[in-house]
């Protein structure tokens, strides 16, 4: 049989067994107790901001005129009313329901936005910030049984020409309405690319052809005459800067001249109207 001193070493760590297993039981139960609390508190908490009108996004006081609790900032060429039209779902309802990302993302699908921020700001006001497309060029696009003017921006996203606005652009041929959206954006960064290389000789540049990407074209203003210049891939700046130089001379021979060819750096080929010939 145990002894006595065997005995009461069990039952001591028994006591000892059961002191831990009731002190880390009280712990969970806590924990259980405070962490149920907290969810109470969070449901109730968000309960209130749902259904509390203090946080209501409140609409506009009358039909076409605008909600004081929502700021639109930054539109100048977007259609202000269809911005605005986006958010009349959340008219009436609390802030803390407002789908930020579902918002931005079809702000994003309107013509000329480009980014777009929205911010709520507590108790019931919207901030919206847009930053709009920019114009690089306009284009001439079929449409049916006749030619519409639009405008276009480096991504080659086609924009409508906003009433009464006025752009000092040029006119970028070949780039067609069917193509991707990723080759017209190509098409054009490579007439901006040329601009930039012309640098000052570009402000007399009316219009950019870029149908063949490795030879471009263009329509310059010189001597009081539109001439349409082919300048090939590359030294742009250079060889329309040559043939300003010696137009005068090239006029005074070739009068009925009005495209030229200065694709090879050390000659300027004209092409006279009257006979077509060269």
């Amino acid at each position: 049989m145990p002894s006595e001193s065997a005995r009461s070493k069990t039952k001591s760590r028994q006591t000892l067994a059961t002191r831990v297993l009731l002190r880390y039981g009280g712990i969970a139960i806590a924990v259980g107790v405070v962490l149920s609390g907290c969810i109470y508190a969070s449901e109730n908490f968000e309960r209130f901001l749902i259904r509390d009108p203090r946080f209501f996004l409140p609409g506009p006081a009358d039909y076409g005129l605008e909600s004081p609790n929502l700021e639109l900032h930054g539109v100048k060429y977007a259609s202000r009313q269809q911005i605005l039209r986006l958010f009349e779902p959340d008219y009436g309802r609390s802030l803390f329901l407002f789908p930020l990302a579902t918002r931005r993302r079809t702000l994003l699908g309107v013509r000329w936005v480009h980014e777009a921020s929205i911010a709520r700001i507590w108790p019931n006001r919207v901030i919206v910030q847009i930053a709009e497309r920019k114009p690089a060029a306009f284009v001439k696009l079929p449409a049916e049984s006749m030619v519409r003017w639009a405008l276009i921006d480096d991504e080659g996203v086609i924009l409508d020409p906003p009433a009464k606005a006025s752009f000092q652009l040029p006119v970028l041929a070949g780039v067609l309405g069917g193509e991707s959206q990723e080759k017209r954006g190509i098409r054009v960064r490579r007439m901006q690319r040329l601009m930039k290389e012309l640098g000052p000789l570009a402000d007399n540049v009316s219009e950019v052809d870029v149908t063949d990407l490795d030879d471009l074209k263009i329509t310059e203003q010189a001597g009081g005459n539109a001439v349409s210049l082919m300048l090939g891939d590359r030294n742009f700046s250079s060889r329309l800067s040559n043939f300003l130089d010696h137009y005068p001379d090239i006029h005074h021979k070739m009068p009925q001249a009005t495209s030229f060819d200065l694709r090879l750096d050390d000659r300027i080929t004209g092409l006279e109207e009257s006979n077509g010939g060269r």
